[in-house]
């Protein structure tokens, strides 16, 4: 059994089409459906069904996969270690994060690529559920995702940050003048949204919830720059992680105000599979993580677009449930 044959393998899972495998791996078609035809030989088993085209793995080939898996895994932890030992960390540092984390994620591979300049970096957008099925099956060394919302399964978990919201909106819109929104009022907007299969939309709608609202978006995107683009084009509203401004900022002709605090927020963090031998990229991008002050950082973003400028009125004091007017809003990103 060759590692080349167990590339192939892997790469066929990937794509899903032996003619984009092979473009992959760098081999004609042929040659990389003879390659696992000549593992399943040698293996006893059929590993692929075939027909006029891929249709997917055997139980026999999933099996096999995921042993393809943790062996190539194994051949990049070695490498890793081995170039670790020659005075640098060499290979590529595979990241799915969440589109909330991944506009954060320079924050951490910049004094990492200063650190180790032989490293390099594979980005992608994927969700929350994407992260752990793929860190499961090898093909990401780490994640970037919500770490105390729903089951991550068997992981190492190293949380980055606490998430905030903030609602952005055209300046001359309906809300202006107002420094602060409820989370009803904010329902009633034309609204761009992430996609429901993203965890950052169902964790909104559980706000908008339990305000006793519900929302029906204008659009929907997967991306972050999707969702910008629509919403300086349509003048549509938004509720924005913090985290967003350190990469986006606030677009001309919008302004942010400040939501009430949430009864439960979450947080954001990295996380590895819990297996050995461990990813040394992986370790070192950890390593960084923890020697970073994130929450600092994107503080410092916050502060530098949100404007408070209402004055306090004695009358403003209100009970549980109510909208925060501009001293109470400046203490929320004082407080963190």
């Amino acid at each position: 059994m060759l590692l080349r044959q167990l590339e192939y393998l892997s790469a066929l899972a990937r794509e899903g089409h032996f003619g984009r495998a092979a473009d992959v791996c760098h081999v004609s078609q042929p040659a990389l459906s003879a390659g696992i035809r000549k593992l399943e030989a040698e293996l006893g088993v059929r590993i692929v069904q075939r027909g006029q085209r891929f249709e997917g793995f055997t139980p026999e080939g999933k099996q096999v996969l995921q042993w393809a898996h943790r062996m190539l895994a194994e051949q990049d932890a070695l490498r890793h270690s081995l170039s670790s030992m020659r005075g640098g960390l060499t290979g590529v540092l595979r990241i799915g994060a969440v589109p909330t984390a991944l506009t954060v994620a320079s924050l951490l591979t910049t004094p990492l690529h200063a650190r180790h300049p032989g490293m390099q970096f594979s980005l992608e957008s994927l969700s929350s559920r994407e992260i752990v099925a793929r860190l499961n099956e090898f093909d990401i060394d780490v994640g970037m995702t919500y770490v105390d919302g729903e089951p991550l399964g068997k992981v190492r978990v190293v949380p980055l940050y606490r998430e905030r919201y903030l609602f952005l909106t055209p300046q001359d819109g309906e809300f202006a003048g107002q420094d602060s929104i409820s989370w009803a009022q904010a329902a009633t907007a034309p609204l761009c949204l992430l996609t429901q299969v993203m965890q950052n939309r169902r964790i909104l709608d559980g706000y908008f919830a339990e305000a006793g609202a519900a929302v029906n978006p204008v659009v929907e995107a997967d991306t972050v720059q999707a969702m910008y683009a629509h919403i300086a084009s349509m003048r549509l509203s938004s509720v924005i992680p913090h985290a967003w401004l350190h990469s986006f900022g606030v677009p001309d002709g919008t302004r942010l105000l400040v939501l009430p605090r949430p009864t439960r927020s979450f947080h954001v963090g990295l996380v590895l599979a819990d297996r050995t031998p461990e990813s040394m990229l992986a370790r070192a991008l950890v390593d960084v993580a923890r020697q970073l002050d994130m929450p600092g950082e994107l503080d410092r973003a916050l502060r530098r677009h949100v404007t408070l400028s209402r004055p306090h009125d004695p009358g403003d004091d209100h009970a549980d449930g109510r909208v925060p007017r501009a001293h109470e809003a400046a203490q929320m990103v004082r407080e963190g």
